[in-house]
């Protein structure tokens, strides 16, 4: 599969006069961020990049629910919210909407940080969840207009969780314990439901 490939399939849902939503999913680690930043360069003002993971729960918010040693699982987004935003950009409004944005480098969600103006055509977003069929995740795959599921090779995948845990300040056996602990976890769950997607790309084929 090639990238400009997939960057024409992109520029068909862009199209001025309407509003799309590409959803890109897949297990933690996958390159999902990755892949949808490209797209959204490639297509430039056509395009804005909305991702699930400003939805988290704020870490005092999964404290005092003893959610933030499963910090990542389902259960720690805001899901209801990210719906009702993914169905208001659909929706297409005269007003600029604003989406918020996780901070790795604080572990935190921001709040509008990302504006959407109504002269974009598509919003790309991505996500591990977007193809959960748990409710109320299973109202997302309803208000994606195309799907896609990116599926590196594992050892691929897993290595570059554990670089990510290191790159923000874990040791490494804590690294990769997290990797192959609750994120591996998450990805067998995630890794089901690739059959929901419209394209799954083995990333190693992608040029």
């Amino acid at each position: 599969m090639r990238f400009d490939d997939l960057v024409a399939r992109a520029e068909r849902l862009a199209v001025t006069g309407r509003r799309s939503v590409l959803g890109i999913c897949g297990a933690p680690g996958a390159g999902k961020s990755t892949l949808a930043a490209r797209v959204v360069d490639a297509l430039g003002y056509r395009a804005v990049l909305v991702g699930m993971d400003g939805f988290h729960l704020a870490q005092r918010e999964l404290n005092r629910l003893g959610r933030a040693e499963r910090k990542g699982a389902p259960d720690t987004f805001d899901a209801a919210g990210y719906v009702d935003l993914l169905d208001r950009l659909r929706r297409h409004g005269p007003d600029t909407v604003y989406a918020p944005e996780f901070r790795r480098e604080i572990e935190e969600p921001i709040a509008c940080a990302v504006p959407v103006p109504r002269e974009v055509p598509l919003v790309v977003t991505e996500g591990n969840y977007l193809l959960l069929t748990d409710n109320p995740w299973d109202r997302v795959r309803p208000l994606l207009d195309e799907a896609w599921f990116l599926a590196p090779a594992e050892p691929v995948r897993i290595a570059r969780l554990i670089a990510r845990h290191e790159a923000f300040g874990r040791p490494p056996e804590q690294a990769r314990g997290r990797a192959l602990g609750s994120d591996q976890a998450n990805a067998v769950r995630v890794d089901a439901t690739s059959g929901r997607a419209d394209l799954v790309i083995a990333e190693e084929e992608l040029t």
